[in-house]
């Protein structure tokens, strides 16, 4: 995901009224796939749940073998006009030079929150809405997707127009393609591979080559194939399906990558870029099948503060709740956001009070099972509780895509070493709903080496050690993948003691009862993403007190005089510029070992947290 959208992943409500105002009526418009709350009236709610309907279908036609479905529903919250956005947009947006938006996307493991400004007048004011939901749909495509691909798709899908009857698609933006013209391409080989841990994904100026030009490789590519009435797009993604090399698939799909390259640059230069418009009146839609209902002040209240508690808002949420729960004890919203808003908090023990009430109350939303047996498998007696299972199974039953709810279960069955099988099989949904995630691999391989079927569990961690996106999981997966070749090895030497083979086997079941929680229970961070756009502070000095956590965020210090120092944090390290004079790390830069007693000169930003200085953006490393 690109530097330039980080400051638009963060999404909130504002949810002060005067008091002296009437309330705003907000109603609910329940599409085949998508809510949409709303100020606006049922005419503007459903011309909005009619547009997000005609861009799942638009991917469904072009890309059929994406996701079109997240497993977490998806919520639009659409303000009928800038003075209601402003009201609902985190408040570091409402400084006084910070950038006007007009759409937010807010993707999490559990839910999808987008916000809208309705009538926003700026060129493409839905495109990080679009950029987003076009990375949510390729999601399922983690491991066999390479990175320029699924910023290229991305990038040409935000600046999507929709109309009541057609689709247009492809407009350039005017920034990339200026940019490309004054820049050198990367090499279409180096292109085709670049990852997670490449500079080219990294730093700020290779990042906009690589961004830029992933763009306008994907455009020419799916202009020509729509001109020429060609698939070799399509080719070239079943190839990767297959899993094969993404540059022998480019070559054998795109011909001589150098003559691609000359053909590239040529049509980045080039003016007039072309737009594809597709009709969507053969669209399956059938807006007569719309839901709508007003909603009355306490559920207006309770919708928004769990908004609220996913954005870290999580003092505004509070303060609704507290009216919420006093007018209606029974609200099922509220007592989950509450349940929320305590794991935020870390407090286990009222998460699994205010969880409970809800499976009490017989909620229907899957996260409130999962999360009630996700947190209750950590209590001493967990093996006893039947009422984990079934709030397991109740989760899959309501969400049968939610693959966290799989994992869990298995874990479980691990924890209990009982139906191994069963919990194999659970394993294996839930990579399946998500095969990008390191986590269910990792936890597949415990359940492969308590079934005894050791070479199985270290093939499984081998591709998941290829997936890994951080230094942390790279570290888990070799560190799984070592004890249990350990402990082979030690069963297989001759002459090895009983108790060596005893000591293998007690470190080979630590290390695979050991499972990764995959979705909701970690701690969030303990500082929340500020935007990118504030103003620049520099501190130079040594680097110290350097800390990872799950699952890629970074906090420091970094000492300027003797007892002086300044606070930092990212909850995203690979979101950093980094760049090293007279420092050469060998092989990938890992900030949780590499950075400590470093000189360097530090950019950050000032963050809404007032217990540290600032947010970390440039990192410039010295001997």
């Amino acid at each position: 995901m690109s530097g330039r959208f980080l400051c638009l992943f963060v999404l909130a409500v504002c949810l002060c009224r005067m008091a002296a105002a009437a309330p705003e009526q907000w109603i609910e418009i329940r599409s085949a796939h998508f809510t949409v709350l709303t100020d606006a009236g049922e005419k503007d709610g459903r011309q909005i749940a009619d547009q997000f309907e005609r861009m799942r279908w638009l991917f469904q036609a072009m890309f059929p073998k994406a996701n079109v479905d997240p497993a977490g529903p998806i919520v639009v919250v659409a303000a009928k006009n800038e003075k209601a956005f402003d009201a609902l947009e985190p408040a570091a947006y409402l400084k006084r030079g910070q950038m006007k938006l007009g759409g937010l996307y807010l993707h999490t493991p559990d839910k999808n929150y987008i916000l809208l400004q309705l009538g926003a007048e700026y060129d493409h004011p839905f495109a990080t809405v679009y950029h987003e939901y076009t990375h949510v749909q390729f999601e399922g495509a983690a491991d066999w997707l390479p990175l320029w691909l699924n910023e290229g798709l991305a990038m040409f899908m935000q600046n999507t127009i929709i109309d009541d009857k057609d689709v247009r698609l492809g407009e350039p933006s005017s920034e990339e393609v200026l940019y490309l013209r004054q820049h050198q391409l990367i090499p279409l080989d180096v292109l085709f591979k670049v990852d997670y841990s490449s500079p080219y994904y990294h730093e700020e100026q290779k990042g906009s080559v690589f961004y830029a030009e992933s763009w306008a490789l994907t455009h020419y590519l799916m202009m020509t194939d729509r001109e020429k009435h060609t698939h070799v797009l399509e080719d070239y993604m079943a190839l990767l399906v297959q899993k094969q090399d993404p540059v022998a698939a480019a070559e054998k799909t795109f011909g001589d990558l150098q003559s691609l390259r000359a053909t590239l640059e040529s049509y980045i230069h080039h003016e007039g870029y072309r737009v594809m418009t597709i009709s969507s009146a053969a669209a399956p839609l059938d807006e007569s099948s719309y839901k709508v209902r007003p909603l009355t002040a306490v559920e207006a209240d309770a919708a928004r503060a769990d908004v609220l508690a996913y954005v870290g808002r999580g003092n505004d949420a509070r303060a609704l709740l507290k009216n919420v729960l006093e007018e209606d004890p029974e609200n099922v919203q509220a007592n989950e956001t509450m349940g929320f808003l305590a794991i935020q908090a870390q407090d286990r023990s009222e998460a699994l009070k205010y969880y409970g009430q809800a499976v009490k109350l017989k909620s229907q939303d899957y996260l409130a099972h999962y999360y009630f047996a996700a947190i209750s498998m950590e209590e001493a007696d967990a093996a006893e509780d039947p009422a984990i299972a079934e709030s397991l199974r109740t989760a899959i039953r309501l969400n049968p895509r939610f693959a966290p709810a799989y994992d869990s279960l298995a874990s479980f069955y691990l924890k209990t070493h009982s139906h191994l099988e069963e919990a194999h099989v659970l394993n294996a949904q839930a990579v399946q709903l998500d095969p990008g995630n390191v986590a269910y691999r990792m936890n597949t391989a415990g359940v492969l080496a308590a079934m005894q079927r050791y070479s199985d569990a270290v093939n499984v961690l081998k591709i998941a050690e290829k997936l890994a996106k951080t230094p942390d999981d790279v570290a888990m997966v070799q560190k799984r993948i070592k004890t249990i070749e350990e402990f082979q090895a030690a069963q297989a030497r001759e002459g090895s003691s009983p108790k060596e083979q005893t000591a293998a086997n007690t470190r080979l079941q630590a290390e695979m009862q050991a499972t990764k929680p995959a979705a909701g229970i970690p701690p969030g961070p303990k500082h929340p993403t500020a935007p990118a756009t504030g103003n620049k502070y520099f501190a130079t000095g040594v680097m110290r007190d350097v800390a990872c956590s799950y699952p890629a965020i970074l906090e420091f210090r970094v000492e300027y005089q003797a007892g002086k120092s300044v606070t930092l944090y990212n909850n995203d390290f690979f979101k950093v510029e980094l760049t090293a004079i007279g420092f050469n790390p060998k092989g990938a830069v890992n900030p949780c070992t590499d950075f400590e007693g470093k000189t360097a000169q530090v950019t950050y930003v000032e963050s809404p947290d007032k217990t540290v200085d600032g947010q970390v953006m440039a990192i410039e490393i010295g001997q």
